[in-house]
């Protein structure tokens, strides 16, 4: 494993909408109009400006991701990703989570960002199983970042002491386990 690339991803526990990074990720519903947990923390931190340009972005798919202006965040940019609600695994949940991050990545890229945070995507109220949700994520992270050379910091933020320890549970075998990209299940 790139230890340079693993370099780059930071575990933290803390609050997204406080971060002083470029972007920060909305685990946003299709409307893109808040709601409950990181997205309505995130609407509420922002102000009304970034309610009123999401009522012009038309929604958002699961899977895919929409930019807008961070406004009374101290990120520059909010990126909205909506997260698949889990079915049991058997509604291509897997694959949507990770085109969640891939997107969100791909449209940091694009847009200059240099710095990243996301949440545990899909892990609340969309009850994706955290052990799987923390492993595609990293996945996902690790197979996008090279196609965005630009993006120096990836902050995963933890809600909760369980995200946190899965997530360095998964750096702490990448680090020592030199045998491929992919994680093992």
């Amino acid at each position: 494993m790139n230890t340079e690339l693993l370099d780059k991803i930071k575990i933290i526990k803390g609050d997204i909408t406080r971060l002083q990074v470029d972007a920060i990720v909305n685990a946003a519903n299709e409307s893109l109009l808040g709601g409950g947990g990181v997205d309505g923390a995130i609407h509420r931190s922002a102000g009304p400006e970034l309610l009123a340009e999401c009522r012009t972005l038309g929604g958002c798919r699961t899977g895919k991701a929409k930019i807008t202006g961070g406004y009374n965040l101290p990120a520059h940019y909010v990126i909205h990703t909506v997260g698949p609600v889990w079915h049991g695994g058997s509604k291509n949940e897997p694959e949507l989570l990770k085109q969640c991050y891939q997107n969100a990545l791909r449209t940091a890229a694009d847009h200059d960002v240099k710095s990243i945070a996301f949440p545990a995507i899909s892990t609340g109220v969309y009850h994706f199983p955290p052990e799987l949700a923390c492993r595609l994520a990293m996945e996902a992270v690790i197979d996008t970042l090279p196609q965005a050379p630009g993006i120096k910091e990836v902050y995963l933020v933890c809600f909760n002491d369980r995200i946190y320890h899965l997530y360095e549970q998964l750096i702490s075998y990448l680090k020592h386990d030199n045998t491929g990209k992919q994680l093992k299940k």
